[in-house]
């Protein structure tokens, strides 16, 4: 049966051609919401872009025909701006009948008296619990969100025949069996008859057969992978032919600290790449302290200091593990004065073209779809982009687990052979850590 669903003003400020994914079903937008993205729409970040861009849509149809009486879509359904249901006389007293919350729901509770079946969408979770309250039906708008029960780990467990791991150390590879993993998916290959003898592989697309991964046992710039999930991701991160990884665990699996290790070597040590380039958004955690005196590097210095903790570790590590090789590195802030590392925030990467550098994009969970693909897209060639994050740590009030950036990319990724993605389970840095993150 056809259905009318009534959209709320966050649903188009999440995405602006939502109106086109409800097939040949009416979309109705209260007039409050026209009101609301109003309030938006001279802003200069994501919201008030996207609130432009609904204003355009909907002064497109505008020219098709009149809103009030509604407009053919080209799924088959309507498109109206709704004026005569705003009623809000069925309303409970308790709510404020001029909030704009209230006169959304008022609106769908008075389209009920038609024929259609009325659903109202919301990305507000108390509004859906208001109109549940109230006997309307409401849903989330999930059309590009990802559960974390299903978002692909980028790893198997595959059991083979005896002899068959003897096979795979001598040919350097062992074909693989229907069905088959997606490109660059690692398998901890055990032997059936003797589980205690493994092996650990990565799919090549190419060969449609799994290969060893990258010796990594004597560590890269002092530190050593300590489960098999980091030693995925080190195969990943130091694999040229793969350009974006994307690296997802809690706190403390040590996400970031490998990522700048595996920068520092193909950049400093390898020079595969021009420079070594660090970012992550700027969102606080908890209460922002306010404005911050000093220009601009003194400013991003306190939400940057996390990725110069971590590389003035890597530098420190790498100086006692091999104090040979120590005596020829140059100090981190040679480096920066170099130019062959960068920490800068994103706020101005829109418009830059990145070539032939290893970007690294920390705290991605914060970001929106489509922001992390202004990120992606600003890779120029030879650029590789890590991307790291902890969906279930989010500071960004207007996403959540299932629809930030970084799940989004790791499920649209998963099929592209110059992808890869492991999600990293075991927190290593240190007990207490790895306690908090599991209890609290």
């Amino acid at each position: 049966m056809k259905k009318i669903f009534v959209l709320d003003t966050n649903v188009l400020l999440h995405d602006p051609r939502a109106i086109f994914s409800f097939e040949d079903n009416d979309v109705v937008v209260p007039i409050v919401v026209i009101e609301e993205l109003d309030k938006f729409k001279k802003g200069i970040d994501e919201m008030g872009r996207n609130a432009r861009q609904v204003s355009r849509i909907l002064d497109e149809y505008r020219q098709k025909g009149k809103l009030s009486q509604g407009v053919k879509l080209e799924g088959g359904g309507c498109l109206r701006v709704e004026l005569n249901h705003q009623s809000p006389e069925r309303l409970p007293s308790e709510l404020i009948a001029t909030k704009a919350d209230n006169r959304i729901l008022a609106t769908a509770l008075n389209l009920k008296h038609d024929n259609l079946p009325v659903i109202l969408v919301t990305k507000d979770t108390n509004l859906r619990i208001k109109a549940d309250a109230l006997g309307m039906k409401a849903e989330d708008y999930e059309s590009d969100t990802i559960t974390l029960d299903e978002l692909y780990s980028g790893e198997v467990e595959i059991s083979v025949d005896p002899g068959a791991i003897e096979e795979f150390y001598t040919r350097g590879e062992l074909p693989a069996a229907d069905p088959k993993p997606h490109p660059n998916e690692f398998a901890l290959i055990k032997n059936s008859a003797n589980p205690s003898q493994t092996a650990l592989a990565r799919f090549n697309h190419h060969k449609n057969a799994f290969v060893p991964i990258a010796n990594t046992k004597h560590g890269i710039w002092g530190i050593s992978a300590r489960n098999k999930q980091q030693q995925y991701a080190l195969d990943l991160l130091l694999n040229d032919d793969i350009r974006l990884v994307t690296l997802v665990g809690r706190a403390g699996t040590g996400k970031t600290l490998i990522a700048l290790a595996a920068g520092l070597e193909k950049t400093i040590e390898n020079r595969a790449f021009q420079r070594l380039v660090v970012s992550r958004p700027v969102f606080p955690l908890g209460k922002d302290i306010g404005f911050l005196p000093g220009d601009i590097e003194e400013k991003l210095r306190p939400w940057m200091q996390p990725i110069r903790d971590n590389l003035d570790f890597l530098m420190g590590a790498s100086a006692s593990a091999v104090a040979g090789r120590a005596k020829g590195k140059k100090d981190l802030q040679s480096l920066f004065d170099l130019g062959m590392i960068e920490v800068e925030p994103l706020t101005y990467i829109r418009g830059r073209s990145m070539p032939n550098q290893y970007l690294i994009v920390d705290e991605a969970q914060n970001l929106t779809p489509h922001e992390i693909k202004t990120i992606i897209t600003r890779a120029g060639e030879g650029t590789k982009v890590v991307l790291t994050g902890d969906p279930y740590q989010i500071d960004n009030p207007y996403i959540d687990s299932s629809s930030n950036g970084l799940t989004f990319v790791v499920d649209r990724f998963k099929d592209e052979p110059i992808a890869g993605h492991i999600t990293l389970v075991k927190g290593e840095r240190s007990d207490l850590a790895e306690l908090a993150a599991t209890l609290l």
